[in-house]
């Protein structure tokens, strides 16, 4: 399977209509306190085969209480288009999606490796996903997207805001002492407030919040375990 690229004549009518749904789901999202903050909380993250053409996907839920995953949700797909910025939901998210939907057990809100508000159009992929879904969620970035900040404190639980000109987009956080700060957004059903929270929560140990670090181990697990690009869901039990 070839990916398609943006030297393909229908490249741009593509791109215009990436456009179009990012900015239909932006009008559907929700903002609302999350409260009480959720004992099981998803999280997800994709790798690609050595040769970009296969996509695998990790899900997980985390019981907060007890810090351990107890369910594990995986999804095989093949890559469908090349990494454009500010479209990544449209590469990723079948198979997240897929994942996701392999898991069994309840869980009260989704942590994604990625933006959600804090994007061009306010729908990066953990909103664009989460709008999808109906279930709230928190985009948790590595690195900055857009926007600027000023000086944050060294100390857990230090924040700035993350700022779009004269528009608050997320939150830049330090969730160890001094370590490098995550960008926070809200993706659909929270507040900002309420992400900020439960990132906090789900980080008692490492920079990362354990469901997407756990799920970064899980799907590294599924690409080194798959000899050839398919197209499969599975899930597992933990506990």
């Amino acid at each position: 399977m070839t990916l398609r690229g943006k030297s393909d004549p229908d490249w741009s009518a593509l791109v215009k209509e990436w456009k179009a749904t990012q900015e239909c789901l932006r009008q559907r999202m929700v903002t609302a306190p999350l409260e009480p903050l959720p004992r099981f909380v998803a999280g997800v993250d994709c790798a690609f085969s050595g040769d970009k053409q296969t996509i695998f996907a990790a899900a997980v839920v985390y019981d907060r209480e007890i810090q351990r995953v107890i369910e594990v949700g995986h999804a095989t797909r093949p890559a469908e288009f090349p990494y454009v910025p500010g479209f990544l939901t449209f590469r990723e998210g079948p198979a997240v999606k897929q994942a996701i939907r392999a898991l069994n057990h309840e869980f009260g809100a989704i942590l994604f490796d990625g933006q959600g508000f804090a994007h061009p159009r306010r729908c990066g992929i953990a909103a664009h996903l989460a709008i999808e879904l109906d279930q709230p969620a928190v985009g948790v970035g590595k690195s900055r997207l857009i926007g600027t900040f000023g000086k944050l404190a060294l100390n857990a639980g230090a924040t700035a805001p993350l700022m779009d000109k004269d528009e608050q987009i997320g939150v830049v956080l330090r969730t160890q002492k001094g370590l490098r700060p995550l960008f926070v957004s809200i993706g659909h059903r929270v507040d900002l407030d309420s992400a900020v929270k439960l990132v906090l929560a789900c980080c008692p140990r490492y920079r990362l919040p354990e469901p997407t670090r756990q799920a970064d181990i899980e799907v590294a697990k599924l690409k080194r375990a798959s000899d050839t690009p398919a197209t499969s869901s599975r899930r597992s039990r933990t506990s």
